[in-house]
């Protein structure tokens, strides 16, 4: 599903479960060290996913770590991005030299828990949301909020090295054409503003959301500019 809304020089795999007896590194392995069971499959499907993207771009298998603040540690020349929720693990890769920063993410498709949306939204997003939800009231808004401000934090964060936290960034919706737009709010950390934005896409099939941001010549400026 993933590949619908990245583009084409984007490798992707995907999995609707777990994948029975996938094996780790040993270096991914000490990172899950009394971890329990539910959460280590999870991680070992997504881990191969990863394998089987980066396959796509013939780079050979190779440990997968956890850097900073959990984000993936990619071979030399490639951007990527990993995501696993209930029934859904996923990873997208490219080369640097084709794309900037990749940031995907996957949700169940229902509503958020009570008190979840105040904790995310902007007040801009909370009347953006709105105005989408009377014109689809079926679709859960604040689940595609919430899954795309993520796909947002994994593109930020490989480039400004810095947590984003979720009003730090305001949302928009295209529903026509499926897709959105972040943009950074004025008081939020005035001095990594990425020059152009992120623009992503989301799919709603199967019970799950799905976003996906694959930006090219994004620039995040260094501290002490704008």
């Amino acid at each position: 599903m993933i590949e619908e809304i990245l583009p084409s020089c984007v490798a992707t795999a995907e999995a609707m479960g777990d994948l029975p007896e996938t094996l780790l590194f040993p270096q991914e392995e000490a990172l899950l060290a009394g971890v329990a069971d539910k959460r280590r499959h999870e991680h070992a499907t997504a881990r191969a996913c990863a394998r089987a993207a980066l396959g796509k771009l013939r780079v050979p298998p190779a440990p997968i770590v956890s850097g900073r603040y959990g984000a993936p540690q990619w071979p030399a020349g490639v951007v990527g991005s990993i995501t696993h929720c209930p029934g859904y693990r996923a990873a997208a890769v490219a080369w640097k030299r084709e794309v900037t920063t990749i940031g995907i993410d996957a949700e169940p498709h229902r509503a958020l828990p009570e008190g979840l949306l105040e904790l995310v939204a902007t007040q801009a997003d909370l009347a953006h949301l709105a105005a989408m939800a009377a014109g689809q009231p079926d679709l859960s808004w604040d689940r595609l909020l919430f899954c795309a401000k993520e796909a947002v934090y994994k593109a930020w964060f490989p480039l400004a090295g810095r947590r984003l936290d979720f009003t730090d960034v305001s949302i928009e919706f295209d529903p026509a054409r499926t897709t959105f737009a972040a943009n950074l709010v004025a008081e939020a950390q005035p001095a990594e503003v990425w020059s152009s934005g992120f623009g992503g896409r989301w799919l709603i099939r199967d019970g799950l959301v799905i976003t996906a941001i694959a930006a090219a010549e994004v620039r995040v400026s260094p501290p002490g500019r704008s």
